[in-house]
């Protein structure tokens, strides 16, 4: 490993004046990342296309999308990495468009984790202060190694070590300078489902206390709505969907995020207002749904609702009437997952809708060729135009 590819991977000169990085929050380096009208062409084929996006100071932000979206280009854009076609990157108010990956206030965490094999996991950490000539180094690593849960380590090879104690190595390297914004580009792809689990709570935790902006690129979406504060869903270069992980997932405003993020039952039907709520002919039922979950109001749509929102009950039960009703399905295949049973029920005009209902014990589950309704409330289902394609999103990167 050369010189060069050290210095782009793992940003530069990030001292201040004094030759002491400022704490985050302090002095004129802080302040949001954003990226205004940027643009990325690879020839004729367009990443990333006419991005507009604020990343607020201090915050867990997620670029959530499957691959080939334009996420890791807009990464490698902020890093340095890639240069815009055009548009402007911007931390604290100032254009960094221009500058050198060593010359940016901000370092990057890969999958890969770029350890040197030959150094232990105290001189790996004291890598970068080092390399920008800082001072008490000794006292930084080992706070960096408390922070990353690795003060007993600090002698050992990278070899020596698993691969989330490695990852939280190649985390206390990254943050040791104390860069305004750290890019994580698929940190935890390649450990397993239960370690990749307990370091999504761990990387939440070392933000929470660092207070810098974390930039996390992912394709799972579990992963995302774990820790970030707040997503952007990304599809062909461009931002589908922004908020709060609960808002995405509640209050969808296309088919590909309805899809992508989780999973979705969508039915066409037409709406019509009545009132505090707007009702929906589906296949000769009338559905409910609630202004404040709907992009559209009247005419063709699409309703969705989220399969653990839903409820099977025997055809000849009684509901309350205040919940939607579905009638006619028959159960076409049951899997126990451990907390949850999922059941796919084929409607009478074809369709197979999906249906997760929590391992609680308190009836029987229904087996295959069980005639059984769907039931929701109002307020679960939410309404999209019928124009979008009702597949977007669905079984991309599914994790």
């Amino acid at each position: 490993m050369t010189t060069a590819p050290i210095r782009e991977t793992h940003g530069g000169d990030m001292t201040g004046r004094g030759g002491e990085k400022p704490e985050p929050g302090g002095g004129q380096q802080a302040g949001d990342l954003e990226l205004r009208n940027v643009t990325k062409r690879f020839g004729s084929f367009v990443a990333v296309d006419d991005l507009d996006l604020t990343v607020p100071h201090g915050s867990f932000f997620a670029l959530l999308g499957a691959s080939g979206c334009g996420k890791t280009t807009t990464l490698r854009m902020v890093a340095g990495l890639e240069r815009p076609t055009q548009g402007q990157v911007l931390l604290g108010g100032s254009d960094i468009s221009g500058l050198k990956p060593y010359k940016r206030p901000v370092n990057t965490v890969f999958q890969s984790y770029a350890l040197f094999p030959h150094l232990t996991v105290f001189e790996n950490v004291a890598f970068g202060l080092r390399r920008t000539k800082g001072s008490d180094i000794s006292r930084k690593v080992g706070e960096m190694l408390e922070l990353v849960q690795l003060q007993e380590y600090g002698q050992r090879r990278p070899a020596q070590l698993s691969g989330g104690q490695q990852q939280r190595v190649a985390l206390a390297r990254a943050l040791i300078n104390r860069p305004q914004v750290l890019l994580l580009d698929e940190p935890l792809g390649a450990l397993d489902l239960k370690l990749r689990r307990a370091m999504q709570i761990e990387l939440k935790r070392i933000q929470t206390e660092v207070r810098i902006t974390f930039v996390h690129v992912t394709h799972d979406q579990e992963e995302a709505m774990t820790m970030a504060d707040t997503i952007a869903v990304m599809n062909a270069g461009v931002v589908e969907q922004m908020g709060h992980p609960a808002e995405l997932y509640e209050h969808p405003r296309t088919t590909f995020v309805a899809n992508f993020l989780g999973q979705s039952n969508l039915l066409e039907g037409q709406a019509r207002s009545a009132g505090a709520e707007i009702e929906v002919d589906v296949q000769g039922a009338t559905l409910r749904a609630v202004p404040e979950r709907s992009s559209v109001g009247s005419g063709p749509v699409r309703l969705g609702v989220r399969p653990e929102k839903v409820s099977l009950v025997d055809s000849s039960a009684p509901v309350d009437g205040q919940l939607n009703r579905l009638g006619g399905g028959v159960v076409t295949d049951v899997s126990f997952v451990g907390v949850s049973t999922q059941y796919l029920v084929r409607m009478p005009w074809g369709q197979e809708l999906m249906v997760f209902e929590q391992n609680t014990g308190q009836r029987p589950s229904y087996a295959g060729g069980s005639s059984v309704d769907l039931c929701w409330r109002p307020e679960h289902a939410f309404l999209l135009d019928a124009g979008q394609d009702a597949k977007a999103g669905a079984g991309l990167d599914a994790v």
